[in-house]
């Protein structure tokens, strides 16, 4: 089985000959497996605060624009109307409670600026699996969608928003 420090030494090695990298190298975005590893490190731990979106700027940071925009209008919207949101739990975690573990992260490229993170952890034991559609933003990663598994069939954070 091949390791991460297997696939950096023959990236070290094929730069050093002047060849590209291989292929599988390049597959994986370390921006995109560091700002979805943020996330992650903030729903760890006996303490784990998670990360509050209850800020308009909180959204924007994490979300693309359009969907950002989605988010912080219906929030408005529940708020006239004195009612819960759309997005009435943890988006990152698909839950409103959490006690995480086991996390592992895959990032795998899509298109030119765009990836797909595939993440697989436990909450409280329970096996769950959240893909984030990524898209690069000049040099920052955002997500453009989040697919969760409910009684066997994808729901999509957009999705939400079309009902």
């Amino acid at each position: 089985m091949l390791t991460r420090r297997m696939f950096c030494a023959a990236g070290f090695v094929a730069v050093g000959l002047g060849l590209s990298p291989p292929s599988f190298l390049r597959a994986a975005d370390a921006s995109a497996q560091t700002f979805v590893s943020s996330i992650y490190e903030a729903y760890k731990g006996k303490d784990a605060k998670g990360i509050m979106l209850d800020k308009d700027a909180d959204i924007r940071r994490y979300f693309e624009p359009g969907l950002a925009a989605l988010i912080v209008k219906d929030r408005k919207a529940a708020a006239r109307r004195k009612d819960v949101p759309t997005l009435d739990g943890d988006p990152f975690v698909d839950s409103q409670d959490w006690d995480i573990s086991d996390v592992s992260i895959d990032i795998a490229d899509k298109a030119t600026g765009k990836a797909t993170a595939t993440v697989k952890f436990r909450n409280a034991d329970t096996p769950t699996t959240v893909v984030l559609d990524l898209v690069k933003i000049k040099n920052d990663w955002r997500i453009d969608d989040i697919t969760w598994q409910h009684d066997g069939k994808p729901e999509t954070l957009r999705g939400l928003f079309r009902h």
